[in-house]
């Protein structure tokens, strides 16, 4: 009897082109499975159809169970800025309002009828921004107001000065923020990242929230990061004055600050028994100018970005939709948060830890100077 394993290929035989396609394949499947259970994990019961037991058996059925989950698993949300409701006689603030997602945010808030206070620091290009935004027409104002929030003394004057024309302020979007700058200070000293990132933004909310306690219905929305991820929060050198300085860390560590503040100030709120919601909010991946305008950035943004209207669709949902309750934290519903439309999904284990939050506000409170009555 001849051997009937004489003329079956093996892997030493087998073509180069052979060879590197098989390894193509396994590559594909592996990365695949990855990308599947990634997402999988990260959604809510709601978020899926079906059981996440029995999808994640299913994701173990080489090339086909990760096909299905994408093509069938995944209950994905349908909002829109279509959504947005009537906000006629409603008063919103948004920081960093002259470019990127907070330009879009308030486009968006000023074509839904709300009167919109641009928060920037330059008030020549808010003026610009603020001229597009009404050259399409929107039923809502538009109006234009400094502020630095890398300077304390600005953010009191800002507060002031608002607090002189309104009584009432339905909506607080602390979208403004910096994004791996070379190492600098704020006004008062900090270090530039977590100084505008986190501090100017406590110091804002705690000096409007008296006006947003006192408006039935009032939000505040915190603009996170997938970049808290890799945050650390680190008492001893909040600055980055004993460390080497390192951008991206930094910028995690202001954006880990921002959900610790957020989830904070909810637990208090509710404590006090206020109805004033604080949420957070991220935009996945959309091209904005903080990235920066490298080349290979640029291309980045063309394979992976979405623009920046759809990244404020998370700050808008946040801020709009009737079925968010406070302490929730919304980004977009795609693969590894990077697009897509908007809904509830998770931060990481850090940015849940009482003592840090507890711990945080009071050194921002003692920082800041400012204290936070609520």
């Amino acid at each position: 009897m001849k051997n009937s394993t004489r003329n079956k290929p093996t892997w030493q035989t087998l073509p180069t082109w052979q060879k590197a396609a098989l390894i193509g394949v396994g590559v594909a499947e592996v990365a695949a499975f990855v990308a599947a259970w990634a997402d999988l994990s990260r959604r809510q019961p709601g978020q899926i159809n079906g059981s996440k037991a029995i999808w994640r058996a299913a994701l173990f059925v080489s090339g086909i169970g990760p096909a299905a989950y994408f093509l069938k698993g995944r209950n994905t949300a349908t909002w829109s800025e279509a959504d947005i409701p009537d906000l006629s006689g409603k008063v919103a603030v948004v920081t960093g309002a002259n470019s990127g997602l907070g330009l879009e945010t308030a486009r968006a808030l000023a074509q839904h009828g709300a009167t919109v206070i641009m928060a920037c620091r330059n008030r020549g290009k808010a003026e610009q921004a603020a001229a597009s935004i009404l050259a399409t027409n929107p039923p809502g104002k538009v109006i234009v107001m400094e502020l630095d929030l890398g300077d304390l003394n600005s953010v009191r004057a800002f507060a002031d000065a608002f607090k002189g024309k309104y009584t009432r302020l339905d909506l607080l979007i602390n979208n403004a923020g910096i994004m791996v700058p070379p190492q600098g200070q704020t006004e008062q000293g900090f270090e530039t990242q977590f100084g505008v990132n986190h501090l100017g933004h406590f110091a804002l909310t705690a000096q409007l929230i008296d006006r947003l306690d006192a408006t039935p219905g009032a939000r505040i929305v915190t603009v996170s990061s997938i970049a808290h991820h890799f945050g650390q929060i680190k008492f001893d050198d909040l600055n980055w004055q004993r460390r080497n300085y390192q951008p991206m860390p930094a910028y995690g560590q202001s954006k880990l600050a921002n959900l610790l503040f957020t989830y904070e100030l909810q637990r208090r709120l509710s404590a006090s028994g206020q109805h004033t919601l604080a949420l957070a909010a991220h935009p996945g991946w959309a091209t904005t100018s903080l990235q920066g305008e490298g080349a290979a950035m640029q291309v980045a943004n063309r394979v992976f970005a979405q623009s920046a209207q759809m990244g404020a669709w998370p700050t808008l949902y946040a801020a709009t939709a009737p079925s968010v309750t406070g302490g929730e934290y919304i980004g977009p519903s795609g693969l590894a948060e990077l697009g897509g439309v908007p809904q509830e999904v998770a931060s990481n284990a850090a940015s849940h830890q009482l003592a840090t939050a507890q711990q945080l506000w009071s050194v921002s409170e003692e920082l800041t100077g400012v204290p936070f009555p609520v």
